[in-house]
């Protein structure tokens, strides 16, 4: 016997849905990226079970993987990353005596100006006193969340502790949450959701997928090509701007930046820049026509422009997380765009359905 739902509870259980998920908000970060790391490992793990292992075998097998090279990277990676900070900063002074012995008076001679005026101690001790008030609210923000991180500490030592008994769970469980879902899914609707289901799952996950094994080879060449021509915090630069190249642009402008200002720390020279600049060429080189097209390719099939876009609109609306999540979101988008487009096509809006009749003109008797 079939029971008929009245129309307008089914945007109102979404409603429902959507302001008990805004509500729970704060408790539900951990389950999300429990979910998200599922997602990412459940191929590995049934490419394992083709082997013919069990599920709980391979999933036990993904963990111990991923948890030996997370302890290998802090005990090794970290340790040396952490004294190449240090010595990093430890050259600041370096980098304030070079700007004021050799940049400065160089700008001086190019735009005819005095630049120490500008950087007079008493104009910017005169400056500070003017901006006291400010000062002093930054400060008493900054003692606000100071009083507060006793708790988010707390919070995020038991998020870490969750983690990775959620995601065991759920990669467990994952061909049984899929289904679960599917079977949800109102029957007249079904096969479109799950078309667009997989489609978005193919391309979102080999662009994730591709884009990681980017960031790891770029990571790996800056570290590798600052160490060669001598930069002493070479690790340091390379890990992090791999870890920023997941945005588009973001990674080299870090990169080029970041070793700049450690170059100009540790050598006080312009000299080391052009091996810096070959550096960041022969990357720029392999990325563009090597690891792009291999691991990558065109599996957003975004137009670089709307590429730029779908960045500048993510941060803008939701700030550096937008920007992270902005060609996710984006490629997700373009396959229901397509799908959509397609709809078009095929309706009585469009007209492909009308029949068009072809009219002679009439020619002129000669």
């Amino acid at each position: 016997m079939q029971v008929e739902i009245p129309k307008w509870q089914v945007p109102l259980f979404i409603l429902a849905v959507l302001i008990l998920l805004w509500l729970l908000s704060p408790i539900l970060p951990p389950f999300i990226a429990a979910l998200l790391s599922a997602w990412l490992c459940d191929p590995l793990v049934q490419r394992l079970q083709r082997s013919g292992r069990s599920r709980n075998v391979s999933v036990l097998i993904v963990f111990s993987l991923f948890f030996f090279s997370l302890a290998l990277a802090l005990l090794v990676l970290v340790p040396i990353m952490w004294d190449q900070m240090a010595n990093l900063l430890a050259g600041i002074p370096n980098l304030v005596e070079w700007f004021k012995t050799t940049a400065m008076p160089w700008v001086a001679k190019i735009t005819h100006q005095d630049v120490a005026v500008l950087m007079d101690p008493t104009q910017t001790m005169e400056t500070v006193k003017n901006h006291m008030g400010d000062v002093r609210g930054i400060a008493t923000v900054i003692m606000g969340y100071a009083s507060k991180s006793g708790a988010a500490l707390i919070v995020f030592v038991s998020n870490l502790v969750l983690l990775p008994i959620l995601s065991f769970y759920m990669l467990r469980d994952w061909p049984k949450l899929i289904e679960r879902l599917r079977e949800a899914l109102p029957r007249s609707i079904e096969p479109k959701i799950v078309q667009l289901v997989i489609e978005s799952n193919n391309v979102l996950g080999g662009f994730i997928r591709g884009q990681f094994m980017v960031m790891v080879c770029l990571g790996a060449i800056y570290a590798f090509g600052l160490w060669l021509v001598g930069l002493s915090s070479g690790l340091l630069i390379g890990f992090l701007a791999g870890m920023v190249a997941f945005v588009p642009y973001l990674g080299a402008t870090f990169g080029i930046v970041a070793a700049v200002i450690a170059s100009l720390i540790q050598y006080g020279d312009v000299q080391h820049l052009l091996f810096l600049a070959a550096v960041f060429a022969i990357r720029q080189t392999i990325e563009s026509f090597l690891f792009t097209p291999l691991l990558v390719g065109d599996r957003i099939g975004l137009h670089p422009v709307m590429v730029i876009f779908a960045i500048m609109a993510g941060g803008q609306l939701f700030g550096f997380m937008g920007i992270l999540l902005a060609l996710p979101v984006a490629s997700v988008v373009n396959v229901l765009y397509k799908h959509m487009h397609e709809h078009y096509l095929n309706s009585t809006i469009y007209g492909a359905h009308v029949e068009t009749h072809h009219i002679e003109p009439d020619r002129p008797d000669i």
